[in-house]
């Protein structure tokens, strides 16, 4: 049970930093980013390619690590062991996707609305089949193996889960603390005019392209971080999880439940999110705790349409819950929760002077 919950919310952290940059494209800045599975790939391949080992010579093609590129990257073990490279891996899947961030940003993000939407799906369909066909860089559909663990030796097998998740929440946290102090400040207040009124904003002598195309890297820079982390905690990446609907649909439905513009919304929404996607798993036995009668004829008509596809439906419903219930999301729900039970303790009061 520890095992699953440590491995659960390892997920949770990786999903929340995702979230976290998408927050800052859709509800700081108001930019309709559909192509987050784009940020999230280069991030994963990036990190992979950087930290892999050179295959053996006694592998099959089948289990060649990145074709030719990883004898070109083993360069990289000469400047620091393997235990020592996360780091760089984070900072070369940044780097790539600012890269990528600009020269998407400088032709795209003057577009508005759906035409956004629709060209930042193209560019991250594109980064998806780029990956899928070009074998030289990325061994094409039979993707990565053996990515090497953060921290290599230093952490046991049996403890690596616990120590990454760890390393996990470190990185959520400071990528937090720098989103959060960007938004509070003038930068912050400048992008949350843009979302509200562009026009206006520029009236106001305000750089909007300017604006819009930093907030567009910066948030592009935590997507990448994210699936960096992503492919540590995997350890085998192919071009099937960057899909539309593993790798932008899932992020977006966290971002609406837990709350855009919302410091706290990542969070909330990617634990929400996460537990129905991996707890679908347990419907069977849930099911089991009925009696037969009830449960039964439930669990054949799941089966039949396949328990796989329930998870797409209860987050689905949620999305469209939260959509006509709660358009902010749950996290003023959570805050209001959280003073009603602060007043209730009499901590919210005064002290009798």
């Amino acid at each position: 049970m520890l095992e699953y919950l440590t491995a659960f919310l390892i997920l949770v952290g990786v999903y929340s930093v995702f979230t976290l940059g998408l927050n800052l494209h859709w509800g700081y800045t108001g930019l309709f980013n559909i192509g987050v599975a784009g940020f999230f790939a280069l991030g994963a391949y990036t990190a992979a390619l950087v930290t892999i080992r050179p295959p053996f010579p006694d592998q099959g093609e089948d289990y060649l690590y990145a074709g030719d590129l990883a004898n070109r990257l083993d360069a990289v073990a000469a400047i620091a062991p393997f235990d020592l490279w996360f780091p760089i891996a984070l900072l070369a899947a940044s780097l790539v996707a600012a890269l990528v961030a600009v020269a998407v940003g400088a032709i795209t993000i003057r577009l508005r609305g759906d035409y956004l939407a629709i060209a930042t799906l193209g560019i991250a369909e594109s980064v998806r089949l780029l990956f899928l066909n070009e074998s030289w860089l990325s061994n094409g559909s039979r993707g990565i193996y053996t990515i090497p663990r953060v921290l290599g030796e230093l952490a046991a097998p049996q403890d690596y889960d616990r120590v990454y998740l760890v390393v996990v929440l470190a990185v959520f946290v400071i990528l937090f603390a720098i989103v959060r102090t960007l938004v509070r400040s003038p930068w912050g207040r400048v992008l949350r005019a843009i979302r509200e009124d562009e026009v206006t904003a520029q009236a106001c002598g305000k750089d909007v392209f300017r604006f819009k195309l930093q907030a567009f890297v910066l948030g592009a820079i935590i997507m990448a971080i994210g699936g960096a982390l992503y492919a540590f905690n995997i350890r085998a990446i192919s071009p099937i999880a960057f899909t539309p609907l593993l790798g932008t649909f899932i992020i977006w439905a966290m971002l609406v439940v837990g709350g855009s513009g919302r410091l706290y919304g990542p969070i909330a929404g990617a634990f929400v999110v996460w537990a129905i996607w991996s707890g679908s798993q347990f419907t069977p036995n849930a099911l089991g705790l009925l009696p037969e009668a009830l449960g039964a004829p439930i669990l054949a008509a799941l089966e039949s349409v396949g328990l796989a596809n329930v998870r797409y439906f209860a987050i689905g419903a949620l999305v469209v819950l939260v959509l006509l219930y709660a358009p902010a999301g749950i996290t003023p729900a959570l805050d209001r929760y959280r003073r009603r039970l602060w007043r209730g303790t009499g901590r919210g009061k005064a002290e009798p002077g």
